[in-house]
């Protein structure tokens, strides 16, 4: 049984055995386990997909992922995007400042851009290596992610308290282009779109209700018509939001380490597939037999139930090698 016939019998329940789907979130390590720097990692397609099929290859994960950084949508609106040394790369200033700006966006082409359409080479590459035997997950900023990243943190989330117009506006535009880049990389092989929304754990219950759960609920039906599987990603603490996500129809959705996982057993259903939960940090900081009996705990604690076993957020760049193995060692 390959990677992605064991992906599909987690999805419809039925029991993998002793064997636990494992897949962590790998960016900055992916790059340096590969001996290359992050914003080649970053910038390359044929970087990105290399670096992660070494890591699955040496560490044994069961996904792939084009995950990278934040900016691919918000270079293709027009953005500035550059690339410091082994870091993450940047957006050097937003480009929304007045509703003036947010009614003169035009939705990009995802194919004309040279970073949208690095990542949608990206999944041609991974479908042309892993000839369909693992899961490949694409990936798109959750509307309000991207409406960040194109106004700012700061002033979008004062637009969404003061400025209805505005926010709408935005927002609908960023779900159109999420729409459009999670097509682009459905057709080349992508088996599920991650959507990256973060932000939206720093938002009120009623503001989540008001502005994003709808756009969330068109932008994931859409990615179901359009032939894949999702995965909400929101890091931090969604406790206050599992009661709105809960009918959304994610396949998959990660928590990050401050949730309680059986609280959001209770809150989300047996249908929904759990990923997380494991402090990034803890994974990092702890001895491997530590992370190996962690890693254990949390396994026994969701026997039965179906779980992604991964940390709760991206797999730090310092964590050691064999913490990552212990993890994995522990899942099997």
């Amino acid at each position: 049984m390959n990677k992605k016939q064991k992906f599909r019998n987690l999805l419809n329940g039925i029991s993998l055995g002793e064997f636990k789907f494992f897949r962590p979130i790998l960016m900055h390590f992916a790059a340096r386990f590969n001996r290359t720097t992050y914003d080649k990692f970053a910038s390359d397609h044929r970087v990105l997909v290399d670096s992660n099929i070494r890591a699955m290859e040496f560490f044994n994960t069961d996904m792939v992922s084009l995950i990278s950084d934040p900016y691919r949508e918000t270079s293709a609106f027009g953005a500035k995007v550059t690339y410091p040394h082994d870091q993450v790369p940047r957006c050097e200033s937003p480009i929304i400042k007045t509703i003036s700006d947010v009614k003169d966006l035009k939705s990009p082409d995802v194919y004309a851009n040279a970073r949208t359409l690095d990542r949608i080479k990206g999944a041609r590459k991974y479908d042309q290596m892993l000839k369909g035997t693992v899961p490949v997950s694409g990936w798109v900023e959750g509307p309000l992610a991207e409406a960040c990243d194109l106004a700012g943190v700061d002033h979008m989330l004062i637009r969404l308290m003061e400025d209805p117009d505005f926010s709408n506006i935005l927002l609908d535009k960023c779900l159109q282009t999420g729409k459009d880049f999670a097509q682009a990389q459905i057709l080349e092989g992508c088996d599920i779109i991650g959507i990256g929304d973060s932000i939206c754990s720093q938002i009120d219950l009623d503001t989540y209700n008001l502005y994003i759960k709808e756009r969330h609920r068109e932008l994931i039906n859409f990615i179901h018509e359009t032939g894949s599987l999702v995965k909400l990603h929101i890091c931090g603490d969604i406790t206050h939001l599992l009661p709105s996500l809960n009918d959304l129809c994610a396949d998959i959705i990660d928590l990050d380490w401050q949730v309680n996982m059986d609280h959001a057993f209770e809150a989300l259903g047996p249908d929904v597939v759990r990923g997380g939960n494991i402090n990034p940090v803890t994974i990092q900081e702890k001895t491997k037999d530590e992370v190996y009996s962690l890693t254990r705990s949390l396994l026994e604690s969701e026997n039965g139930r179906k779980h992604l076993l991964a940390a709760g957020c991206e797999i730090t760049v310092n964590t050691p090698v064999e913490n990552l193995m212990a993890m994995r060692d522990a899942s099997q």
